[in-house]
Protein backbone atom coordinates (compact mmCIF):
# COMPACT_ATOMS: atom_id res chain seq x y z
CA UNK A 1 0.00 0.00 0.00
CA UNK A 2 1.56 3.19 -1.11
CA UNK A 3 0.48 6.82 0.29
CA UNK A 4 1.04 9.96 -0.88
CA UNK A 5 0.09 13.22 0.21
CA UNK A 6 -0.73 16.59 -2.45
CA UNK A 7 -1.31 19.75 -1.20
CA UNK A 8 -3.23 22.31 -3.42
CA UNK A 9 -4.65 26.05 -2.97
CA UNK A 10 -8.12 26.31 -2.07
CA UNK A 11 -10.32 29.74 -2.35
CA UNK A 12 -13.62 29.36 -0.55
CA UNK A 13 -16.01 31.78 -0.18
CA UNK A 14 -16.40 34.85 2.74
CA UNK A 15 -19.19 32.43 4.46
CA UNK A 16 -17.52 28.93 3.77
CA UNK A 17 -14.39 30.99 5.36
CA UNK A 18 -16.37 32.05 8.28
CA UNK A 19 -17.74 28.20 9.07
CA UNK A 20 -14.15 27.24 8.75
CA UNK A 21 -12.78 29.72 11.01
CA UNK A 22 -15.70 28.13 13.55
CA UNK A 23 -14.65 24.90 12.86
CA UNK A 24 -10.99 25.70 14.27
CA UNK A 25 -12.28 27.18 17.30
CA UNK A 26 -14.63 24.21 18.40
CA UNK A 27 -11.87 21.67 17.64
CA UNK A 28 -9.60 23.90 20.11
CA UNK A 29 -12.14 24.00 22.50
CA UNK A 30 -13.16 20.19 22.26
CA UNK A 31 -8.74 19.70 22.09
CA UNK A 32 -8.62 21.94 25.24
CA UNK A 33 -11.55 20.35 27.16
CA UNK A 34 -10.47 16.88 26.48
CA UNK A 35 -6.89 17.77 27.61
CA UNK A 36 -8.07 19.11 30.81
CA UNK A 37 -10.12 16.26 31.89
CA UNK A 38 -6.91 13.65 31.13
CA UNK A 39 -4.51 16.43 32.88
CA UNK A 40 -6.86 16.84 36.10
CA UNK A 41 -7.35 12.38 36.09
CA UNK A 42 -3.09 12.57 36.20
CA UNK A 43 -2.50 15.44 38.59
CA UNK A 44 -5.19 13.72 41.09
CA UNK A 45 -3.11 10.62 41.00
CA UNK A 46 -0.09 12.40 41.93
CA UNK A 47 0.32 12.82 45.62
CA UNK A 48 0.15 10.28 48.05
CA UNK A 49 -2.69 8.82 49.69
CA UNK A 50 -1.56 10.03 53.65
CA UNK A 51 -0.46 13.39 52.47
CA UNK A 52 -1.67 16.32 50.24
CA UNK A 53 -0.21 19.66 48.88
CA UNK A 54 -0.06 22.98 51.15
CA UNK A 55 -1.31 24.89 48.22
CA UNK A 56 -4.10 22.52 46.34
CA UNK A 57 -5.46 19.22 45.21
CA UNK A 58 -7.65 17.56 42.76
CA UNK A 59 -10.32 15.65 44.23
CA UNK A 60 -11.21 12.88 41.62
CA UNK A 61 -12.81 9.44 43.21
CA UNK A 62 -10.83 6.87 43.61
CA UNK A 63 -12.62 4.44 41.29
CA UNK A 64 -12.89 6.88 38.30
CA UNK A 65 -12.06 5.26 35.16
CA UNK A 66 -8.94 7.13 33.24
CA UNK A 67 -10.47 9.65 30.39
CA UNK A 68 -9.08 7.86 27.33
CA UNK A 69 -10.23 8.18 23.34
CA UNK A 70 -13.06 6.11 23.48
CA UNK A 71 -14.27 7.19 26.60
CA UNK A 72 -14.32 10.97 25.42
CA UNK A 73 -15.49 9.95 22.64
CA UNK A 74 -18.57 9.12 23.97
CA UNK A 75 -18.77 12.15 26.30
CA UNK A 76 -18.40 13.84 22.71
CA UNK A 77 -21.39 12.32 21.77
CA UNK A 78 -23.79 13.21 24.64
CA UNK A 79 -22.32 17.16 24.46
CA UNK A 80 -23.33 17.37 21.28
CA UNK A 81 -27.23 16.82 21.93
CA UNK A 82 -27.47 20.11 23.81
CA UNK A 83 -24.48 22.19 21.99
CA UNK A 84 -25.78 23.87 18.84
CA UNK A 85 -22.10 25.22 17.99
CA UNK A 86 -20.85 21.68 18.08
CA UNK A 87 -23.74 19.75 16.28
CA UNK A 88 -22.72 22.05 13.32
CA UNK A 89 -19.31 20.66 13.17
CA UNK A 90 -18.70 17.67 10.89
CA UNK A 91 -19.03 14.42 13.39
CA UNK A 92 -15.92 13.09 12.53
CA UNK A 93 -13.73 16.13 12.57
CA UNK A 94 -14.45 17.01 16.26
CA UNK A 95 -13.58 13.03 17.10
CA UNK A 96 -10.06 14.06 14.86
CA UNK A 97 -9.42 16.64 17.76
CA UNK A 98 -9.82 14.04 20.10
CA UNK A 99 -7.57 11.57 17.65
CA UNK A 100 -4.65 13.96 17.56
CA UNK A 101 -4.82 14.27 21.61
CA UNK A 102 -4.77 10.92 22.13
CA UNK A 103 -1.83 10.20 19.53
CA UNK A 104 0.24 13.66 21.51
CA UNK A 105 -0.64 11.12 24.71
CA UNK A 106 1.36 8.02 23.00
CA UNK A 107 4.01 9.75 21.96
CA UNK A 108 4.97 11.49 25.28
CA UNK A 109 4.62 8.16 26.74
CA UNK A 110 6.87 6.56 24.25
CA UNK A 111 9.90 9.38 24.17
CA UNK A 112 9.81 10.30 28.14
CA UNK A 113 8.41 14.06 27.77
CA UNK A 114 6.76 16.53 26.02
CA UNK A 115 3.49 17.14 27.63
CA UNK A 116 0.63 18.03 25.28
CA UNK A 117 0.08 21.71 25.86
CA UNK A 118 -3.17 24.40 25.68
CA UNK A 119 -4.16 25.42 22.27
CA UNK A 120 -4.48 28.90 22.20
CA UNK A 121 -6.91 31.39 19.85
CA UNK A 122 -5.69 30.78 16.24
CA UNK A 123 -2.85 27.95 17.42
CA UNK A 124 -5.47 25.45 16.07
CA UNK A 125 -5.08 25.48 12.19
CA UNK A 126 -6.23 22.09 10.67
CA UNK A 127 -9.29 19.78 10.55
CA UNK A 128 -9.08 15.99 8.78
CA UNK A 129 -12.18 14.61 7.14
CA UNK A 130 -10.91 10.90 7.83
CA UNK A 131 -13.48 9.26 5.47
CA UNK A 132 -14.79 10.41 1.94
CA UNK A 133 -17.77 8.81 0.51
CA UNK A 134 -16.71 9.47 -2.96
CA UNK A 135 -14.35 11.48 -5.01
CA UNK A 136 -14.65 15.24 -3.57
CA UNK A 137 -12.34 16.35 -6.99
CA UNK A 138 -14.38 17.57 -9.48
CA UNK A 139 -12.63 19.24 -12.65
CA UNK A 140 -10.92 22.46 -10.50
CA UNK A 141 -13.54 22.09 -7.87
CA UNK A 142 -12.81 20.27 -4.56
CA UNK A 143 -16.39 19.55 -2.45
CA UNK A 144 -16.02 19.19 1.36
CA UNK A 145 -18.82 17.98 3.33
CA UNK A 146 -20.85 20.35 5.63
CA UNK A 147 -19.31 23.18 3.54
CA UNK A 148 -19.58 22.52 -0.41
CA UNK A 149 -17.58 23.38 -3.67
CA UNK A 150 -15.04 25.38 -4.40
CA UNK A 151 -12.42 26.28 -6.38
CA UNK A 152 -8.62 24.19 -6.30
CA UNK A 153 -5.63 25.33 -7.91
CA UNK A 154 -5.05 21.60 -8.91
CA UNK A 155 -1.20 22.64 -10.38
CA UNK A 156 0.10 19.16 -10.71
CA UNK A 157 -2.75 16.19 -11.41
CA UNK A 158 -3.89 13.46 -9.35
CA UNK A 159 -1.90 10.42 -10.28
CA UNK A 160 -3.67 7.37 -12.07
CA UNK A 161 -4.23 4.68 -9.72
CA UNK A 162 -4.32 6.59 -6.43
CA UNK A 163 -7.67 7.57 -4.53
CA UNK A 164 -8.04 10.81 -2.17
CA UNK A 165 -8.63 8.63 1.31
CA UNK A 166 -8.56 11.82 3.41
CA UNK A 167 -8.51 15.70 3.39
CA UNK A 168 -7.11 17.93 5.54
CA UNK A 169 -7.93 21.88 5.48
CA UNK A 170 -4.86 24.07 6.66
CA UNK A 171 -4.78 27.50 7.68
CA UNK A 172 -1.60 29.44 6.83
CA UNK A 173 -0.43 32.88 6.70
CA UNK A 174 -0.66 33.16 2.87
CA UNK A 175 -4.37 31.35 2.53
CA UNK A 176 -6.05 28.13 3.16
CA UNK A 177 -4.84 24.97 1.67
CA UNK A 178 -5.81 21.10 1.25
CA UNK A 179 -3.92 18.43 1.69
CA UNK A 180 -5.28 15.19 -0.40
CA UNK A 181 -4.19 12.01 1.00
CA UNK A 182 -3.64 9.37 -2.01
CA UNK A 183 -3.91 5.83 -1.67
CA UNK A 184 -2.79 3.19 -4.13
CA UNK A 185 -2.87 -0.79 -3.62
CA UNK A 186 0.69 -1.15 -5.20
CA UNK A 187 3.86 -2.80 -3.79
CA UNK A 188 7.19 -0.96 -4.22
CA UNK A 189 10.47 -2.72 -4.10
CA UNK A 190 13.33 -1.37 -1.77
CA UNK A 191 16.25 0.19 -3.48
CA UNK A 192 19.39 -1.58 -3.12
CA UNK A 193 22.88 -0.75 -3.19
CA UNK A 194 24.18 0.19 -6.67
CA UNK A 195 26.04 2.41 -8.76
CA UNK A 196 27.92 5.49 -7.48
CA UNK A 197 28.63 6.52 -3.65
CA UNK A 198 29.05 9.58 -2.40
CA UNK A 199 29.54 10.54 1.22
CA UNK A 200 27.47 13.75 2.86
CA UNK A 201 28.46 15.60 6.28
CA UNK A 202 26.63 18.44 7.43
CA UNK A 203 27.97 21.60 8.78
CA UNK A 204 27.58 25.33 9.76
CA UNK A 205 30.44 26.97 7.77
CA UNK A 206 29.08 24.70 4.87
CA UNK A 207 25.60 23.12 4.78
CA UNK A 208 26.89 20.24 3.00
CA UNK A 209 30.05 18.81 2.54
CA UNK A 210 30.41 15.90 -0.43
CA UNK A 211 32.62 12.75 -0.17
CA UNK A 212 33.53 14.50 -4.25
CA UNK A 213 35.31 17.45 -2.51
CA UNK A 214 32.66 19.20 -3.34
CA UNK A 215 31.40 22.16 -0.83
CA UNK A 216 27.88 23.48 -0.52
CA UNK A 217 27.13 27.03 1.27
CA UNK A 218 24.83 27.62 3.88
CA UNK A 219 22.04 29.95 3.12
CA UNK A 220 21.20 32.11 6.36
CA UNK A 221 17.16 31.73 6.13
CA UNK A 222 16.86 32.95 9.24
CA UNK A 223 19.72 35.35 9.91
CA UNK A 224 18.91 37.40 6.62
CA UNK A 225 15.72 38.01 7.75
CA UNK A 226 16.01 38.55 11.43
CA UNK A 227 16.31 42.35 11.43
CA UNK A 228 13.00 42.42 9.21
CA UNK A 229 11.58 40.41 11.82
CA UNK A 230 12.80 42.00 15.32
CA UNK A 231 11.38 45.24 14.34
CA UNK A 232 7.90 44.21 13.46
CA UNK A 233 8.06 41.92 16.86
CA UNK A 234 9.40 45.61 18.33
CA UNK A 235 6.55 47.40 16.69
CA UNK A 236 3.91 44.73 17.78
CA UNK A 237 5.29 45.10 21.04
CA UNK A 238 3.97 49.02 21.47
CA UNK A 239 0.62 48.28 20.57
CA UNK A 240 -2.38 47.54 22.13
CA UNK A 241 -3.07 43.75 22.47
CA UNK A 242 -6.06 42.42 20.34
CA UNK A 243 -6.11 45.96 18.67
CA UNK A 244 -6.75 45.92 15.05
CA UNK A 245 -3.36 47.07 14.29
CA UNK A 246 -2.28 44.23 17.03
CA UNK A 247 -3.62 41.56 14.82
CA UNK A 248 -2.09 43.07 11.73
CA UNK A 249 0.78 43.29 12.77
CA UNK A 250 0.80 39.72 14.14
CA UNK A 251 -0.65 38.58 10.08
CA UNK A 252 3.02 40.13 9.01
CA UNK A 253 5.21 38.67 10.98
CA UNK A 254 3.36 34.63 10.04
CA UNK A 255 3.68 35.55 6.69
CA UNK A 256 7.72 36.32 7.40
CA UNK A 257 7.73 33.51 9.10
CA UNK A 258 6.04 31.25 6.64
CA UNK A 259 8.41 32.66 3.59
CA UNK A 260 11.60 31.45 5.73
CA UNK A 261 10.32 28.28 5.87
CA UNK A 262 9.33 28.12 2.27
CA UNK A 263 12.82 29.71 1.01
CA UNK A 264 14.18 27.25 3.24
CA UNK A 265 12.17 23.96 2.08
CA UNK A 266 13.26 25.09 -1.36
CA UNK A 267 16.80 25.05 -0.62
CA UNK A 268 16.26 21.12 0.73
CA UNK A 269 14.51 19.72 -2.02
CA UNK A 270 16.58 21.21 -4.58
CA UNK A 271 19.88 20.30 -2.80
CA UNK A 272 18.50 16.89 -2.27
CA UNK A 273 17.38 16.17 -6.16
CA UNK A 274 20.95 17.94 -6.97
CA UNK A 275 22.84 14.78 -4.57
CA UNK A 276 20.51 12.60 -6.36
CA UNK A 277 21.22 13.49 -10.31
CA UNK A 278 24.96 11.66 -9.96
CA UNK A 279 24.77 9.20 -7.50
CA UNK A 280 23.21 5.38 -6.92
CA UNK A 281 24.24 5.86 -3.05
CA UNK A 282 23.99 8.01 -0.39
CA UNK A 283 25.05 8.02 3.31
CA UNK A 284 24.81 10.44 5.64
CA UNK A 285 25.68 10.47 9.56
CA UNK A 286 22.85 9.42 11.94
CA UNK A 287 23.03 13.16 14.02
CA UNK A 288 21.51 13.21 17.71
CA UNK A 289 19.52 16.30 16.57
CA UNK A 290 18.19 16.97 20.06
CA UNK A 291 21.62 17.87 20.83
CA UNK A 292 22.24 20.02 18.08
CA UNK A 293 19.44 22.22 19.23
CA UNK A 294 20.89 22.94 22.41
CA UNK A 295 23.86 25.62 23.53
CA UNK A 296 24.97 28.57 21.92
CA UNK A 297 24.68 27.44 18.20
CA UNK A 298 21.31 26.19 18.80
CA UNK A 299 19.75 29.14 16.33
CA UNK A 300 22.38 28.30 13.86
CA UNK A 301 21.54 24.86 13.87
CA UNK A 302 17.56 24.81 14.06
CA UNK A 303 18.36 27.84 10.90
CA UNK A 304 19.82 25.11 9.16
CA UNK A 305 17.08 21.98 10.05
CA UNK A 306 19.39 19.16 9.46
CA UNK A 307 16.84 17.02 10.68
CA UNK A 308 14.27 18.22 7.66
CA UNK A 309 16.66 17.95 5.36
CA UNK A 310 17.33 14.72 6.50
CA UNK A 311 14.18 13.35 6.15
CA UNK A 312 13.31 15.24 2.66
CA UNK A 313 16.84 13.28 1.35
CA UNK A 314 15.26 10.20 2.41
CA UNK A 315 12.21 10.82 0.67
CA UNK A 316 13.81 12.31 -2.65
CA UNK A 317 16.45 9.26 -2.70
CA UNK A 318 13.71 6.67 -2.51
CA UNK A 319 11.10 8.25 -5.08
CA UNK A 320 14.41 8.68 -7.68
CA UNK A 321 15.62 5.00 -7.18
CA UNK A 322 18.91 6.21 -5.09
CA UNK A 323 19.27 4.13 -2.37
CA UNK A 324 20.07 6.29 1.13
CA UNK A 325 21.38 4.93 4.68
CA UNK A 326 22.15 6.26 7.45
CA UNK A 327 26.06 5.52 9.76
CA UNK A 328 27.41 5.73 12.72
CA UNK A 329 28.53 9.34 13.12
CA UNK A 330 31.36 8.85 15.96
CA UNK A 331 34.61 10.08 15.09
CA UNK A 332 33.72 10.94 12.00
CA UNK A 333 35.73 14.30 12.12
CA UNK A 334 38.83 12.15 13.76
CA UNK A 335 39.39 9.60 11.53
CA UNK A 336 42.09 9.89 8.14
CA UNK A 337 39.58 9.01 5.64
CA UNK A 338 42.70 7.35 3.59
CA UNK A 339 44.65 5.19 6.48
CA UNK A 340 41.79 4.75 9.06
CA UNK A 341 44.29 6.48 11.87
CA UNK A 342 42.77 8.21 14.58
CA UNK A 343 44.25 11.75 14.24
CA UNK A 344 42.86 12.92 17.69
CA UNK A 345 40.32 15.60 18.45
CA UNK A 346 40.21 19.07 16.46
CA UNK A 347 39.06 22.13 17.62
CA UNK A 348 36.47 23.86 15.45
CA UNK A 349 38.78 26.35 14.29
CA UNK A 350 40.24 23.83 12.52
CA UNK A 351 39.49 23.24 9.15
CA UNK A 352 41.86 21.51 7.53
CA UNK A 353 42.16 17.75 8.10
CA UNK A 354 46.32 16.69 7.86
CA UNK A 355 47.30 13.02 8.57
CA UNK A 356 50.95 12.52 10.54
CA UNK A 357 50.78 8.74 9.35
CA UNK A 358 50.30 8.83 5.49
CA UNK A 359 50.11 12.99 4.83
CA UNK A 360 46.72 13.16 3.65
CA UNK A 361 45.34 17.02 3.31
CA UNK A 362 42.21 18.05 2.28
CA UNK A 363 39.55 20.10 3.87
CA UNK A 364 38.27 18.93 7.86
CA UNK A 365 34.58 18.46 6.23
CA UNK A 366 35.16 16.86 3.15
CA UNK A 367 37.77 14.30 5.26
CA UNK A 368 34.43 13.87 7.48
CA UNK A 369 32.49 12.95 4.76
CA UNK A 370 34.65 10.67 3.12
CA UNK A 371 34.80 8.61 6.23
CA UNK A 372 31.14 8.54 6.09
CA UNK A 373 31.27 6.99 2.59
CA UNK A 374 33.81 4.33 3.50
CA UNK A 375 31.47 2.88 6.89
CA UNK A 376 28.50 3.11 4.51
CA UNK A 377 29.93 0.92 1.77
CA UNK A 378 31.40 -1.51 4.52
CA UNK A 379 27.65 -1.49 5.69
CA UNK A 380 26.85 -2.73 2.23
CA UNK A 381 29.26 -5.19 1.72
CA UNK A 382 30.97 -3.48 -1.51
CA UNK A 383 34.32 -2.47 -2.36
CA UNK A 384 35.02 0.74 -4.42
CA UNK A 385 37.98 2.12 -5.23
CA UNK A 386 37.99 5.98 -5.14
CA UNK A 387 39.60 7.30 -8.60
CA UNK A 388 42.78 9.78 -7.99
CA UNK A 389 41.37 12.42 -10.19
CA UNK A 390 38.76 13.43 -7.42
CA UNK A 391 41.32 14.38 -4.96
CA UNK A 392 41.21 10.83 -3.08
CA UNK A 393 44.43 8.64 -3.01
CA UNK A 394 42.77 5.79 -4.80
CA UNK A 395 42.66 2.78 -1.68
CA UNK A 396 40.76 0.40 -2.20
CA UNK A 397 38.21 -0.09 0.80
CA UNK A 398 37.72 -3.37 2.44
CA UNK A 399 34.62 -5.71 2.47
CA UNK A 400 33.88 -6.38 6.20
CA UNK A 401 30.54 -6.85 6.50
CA UNK A 402 28.58 -8.52 3.40
CA UNK A 403 25.23 -7.81 5.29
CA UNK A 404 22.31 -5.64 3.40
CA UNK A 405 19.53 -4.44 5.54
CA UNK A 406 16.54 -5.22 3.14
CA UNK A 407 13.50 -3.44 3.97
CA UNK A 408 14.45 -0.89 5.66
CA UNK A 409 14.20 2.11 3.15
CA UNK A 410 10.21 1.67 2.39
CA UNK A 411 8.81 5.11 2.43
CA UNK A 412 4.95 5.32 2.34
CA UNK A 413 4.00 8.77 2.07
Amino acid sequence: MLNLTYSYRIYPRLDQEAQMLAWLEQCRRVYNYALAERKDWINSRKCSVNACSIKQEYIIPADAPYPDYYKQQNALTLAKEGNLKLKAVHSQVLQDALKRLDKSFKFMQERGFGFPRFKKFGQYRSFVFPQLKSNPVNGFEIKLPKIGAMPINLHRPIPEGFEVKQVRVVLKPSGWYTQLILQANVSVPDVMPHGEPIGIDLGLEKFLALSTGELVERPRFFGDLHSKLRWLQRKLRNKKKGSANYRKLQAKIRALHEHIYNIRREFHFLTAHKLCDGAGMIFAEDLNLKMTSRGMLAKHCLDAAWGSFLEILKWTAWKRGVYFAKVDPNGTSQTCPNCGTHTGKKELSVRVHNCGECGYVTDRDVAAAQVVMKRGIVTVGQTVILPVEEGYLGTPMKQENSSVKKGSQHRTR
